[in-house]
Parts: structure tokens; sequence; C-alpha cells
């Protein structure tokens, strides 16, 4: 890891161990020599560009970054940046990369995935690497949509959504994905948006920073099976009343000149949207992102309605410091070594416990 970091983000006793790049690099450096193939105008370019000009910050040598995917359009990244990488199966890029995290402490470690890959078949993968805090960095891309098998809902979808898989609208109801990492207890969760290539990179620089996991959801547009879908946080007049920025020490405000503040609703404990005045501008919360209750950040992530985004939160909604998986292991390892010696396998295989299956 680079000697500076975003503040807040602690040491990173993990990624301490990764050997650093010999010499200085640039994005060209990661960029690997396959051609980019997803469809024309789709977000996927704006989100590789943002990793391949942040990757250089990180100081680390190419040949020790891993990037483990797994199945949809997000899934082809490893092919485009030049570093190690693995395109696996459906659904369990977390469990792969857990294995790898876990097994080779000297490597950084990065899942892409997407809203079905991550939340429909890898659901629980997902969940168990969240609550693990292995330390891994996660990049969900949300599109709301099935893009490589041509548009079916995916579980991100809102209720009512016309694909060819749902011709009457979906029935089910949609996954938040940032309320479901922080329910899984996930050390650090956030938000941004493709288009937005600022925020992107700052999300990353804190994301690689953290130590555990670190999940970032990325709405990202699918302009042929899904187009326009976040046109709300997008489009300069709609966004400046839609997209609430989040910074960590400051006031939830947004909208045209600050007008707009999040405070908490006082019979209900819930959260809302308020037009600040004089008299309830000291009610107006201050975003505590390293809380070490998630109560807070969970609230904050309802107030993205999924079928108009008329307010989202953008930005980290969580991160504290919790044992991180990998270490843990690593530390009872070395214990059961001090403890016992190395371990044979030969003789563990031809020991007492041993069974002959008969056909």
């Amino acid at each position: 890891m680079a000697e500076t970091s975003t503040e807040g983000a602690g040491t990173i006793e993990a990624l301490s161990l990764v050997p650093k790049a010999e010499g200085r690099q640039s994005m060209k450096d990661f960029k690997s020599d396959q051609e980019v193939r997803w469809c024309p105008g789709c977000g996927d370019y704006a989100i590789l560009a943002a990793v391949q000009g942040f990757m250089p910050e990180l100081g680390l040598a190419r040949e020790n970054i891993v990037f483990v995917s797994g199945i949809g359009c997000s899934s082809r990244f490893p092919y485009y940046l030049n570093t190690y990488g693995m395109h696996s199966i459906h659904g369990r890029a977390p469990a792969i990369a857990t294995g790898l995290a876990t097994s080779r402490r000297d490597l950084s470690v990065w899942v892409v995935t997407g809203d079905g890959d991550a939340l429909s078949i890898g659901g629980n993968h997902l969940i168990h690497a969240l609550r693990r805090n292995v330390n891994l960095k996660i990049l969900l891309f949300n599109n709301r949509i099935y893009g490589l098998t041509k548009g079916q809902y995916s579980p991100t979808s809102e209720v009512g959504k016309i694909t060819k898989s749902t011709p009457m609208g979906s029935l089910d109801t949609p996954f938040n994905p940032v309320s479901l990492a922080l329910g899984a207890e996930a050390s650090f969760v956030a938000r941004t948006i493709d288009s937005d290539r600022k925020h992107l990179t700052e999300v990353l620089r804190q994301a690689a920073a953290h130590p555990g996991t670190a999940l970032v959801e990325i709405y990202q547009n699918c302009n042929i099976f899904n187009d326009g879908a976040f046109d709300a946080l997008k489009d300069r007049e709609s966004a400046e009343e839609a997209v609430i920025r989040l910074e960590h020490g400051q006031p939830i405000r947004f909208g045209a000149d600050r007008s707009r503040g999040v405070v908490r609703d006082r019979a209900t404990g819930d959260l809302k949207v308020v037009t600040v005045t004089a008299e309830n501008e000291s009610e107006v919360l201050v975003h505590d992102a390293r809380s070490a209750s998630p109560t807070t950040a969970f609230a904050l992530s309802r107030l993205a309605d999924p079928d108009t985004l008329h307010h989202t939160p953008i930005g980290v909604l969580r991160s504290v410091e919790r044992p991180v998986y990998d270490t843990r292991m690593s530390d009872q390892l070395d214990a059961a070594v001090d403890r016992h010696g190395k371990g044979d396998l030969a003789a563990l295989l031809a020991g007492g416990d041993t069974w002959t299956v008969v056909g």
C-alpha cells in the first residue's frame, strides 16, 4: 500500500504484506492487450477506465493484484486489466476470492460482480464473505437487469418491471444491495455511480485502504436492456434534488443551496428529508460512517426509493474496523504450529481414522 492513505482509513496490516511496485506506474501499465468488448455506450467502460486509472495509486506490483469475477457483462473485467485474474463461475467469485485471500496474504484481491451474479445465485457467498470480513474489495455493478442473457429482470429490478421474463411485470420485491450488506455486518459499505469519475475514484480509494471486506455498489447503466435506469441521479437538474452526497463528519444536506437535509422523525425514529429552516437546522444529522452500530447507516440506505431513486445517498455509508478473517486465521495456524509443530499430511492420511470403501 502507498505510504499515504485516505483520512480515517486506518492501518492496512494485510496490504502491507504486498510487495511494492518497482518504479512509477501509469494507467497504461494496467491496460491489457485484449480488445474491450462491451456494447457501445455501456457504463462498464467508465468503470474500467476509473479502475485502471486508480490502480497505480496502490503502488503495488501488478503480479500481486488479482481480480476475480463471476458470470455476467461485468465479469469480463479480468481480461482487460494487466494483472492476474480469474473469470470464475456464476455467483462463486467471493468464495474463490476468499480462498485466495486467506491462503495468499501477499496479494491484493478484488471481486468484480453484477447484481444478478452477486445477489441471485451468489447471494449466500456474498453475505458470508461480508460477515467474515475477509480482506476483499467487492465491486458490485448494479444495472438492475440481466444484461449478458439479454434483458431478464434481476434481483434489483423494481416491482412491475416489464422484461422478457416478466411480460406482465415483476412481482419480486427488489434487494437494496447496500441494505443487504449492512444487514450482513459488512465493515465497509459504499455506493457510487459509473459516470461520476471523481466520486467513483474517491470511493475506490477508501475501499482499497480499508482492512477487511469492502463492498462498493456501483450504479451502472445498461443502455441496451435498461437504458436510463439512473437518469434521475445523472441529469444535472434532477440530481441536485435526488443525490445525497455523504461525507463523514459533515451535516447530511443536499439540494439547491443545500436547502434540504436529513433528520430523524421523532415519532417513528426513521429518517426523513426536510427543507432546512432556522428552526430545524440543529436536527440535521451529521454523517458518522464510523459509528459502531449500523443502525443509522441502514436507515440512510432505505431512503433510496427503488422506483424513483428520489433520495439516494452515495458515498461511504459505513467504515468501521473489525477483526480481519485472514489475519485471525493466520494467527490460529501460527499458534497451532507453535503448540504442535508442523503437520504431516502423509501421516494424517495413513492414520487411525481411515476407512476402506468397498464397492
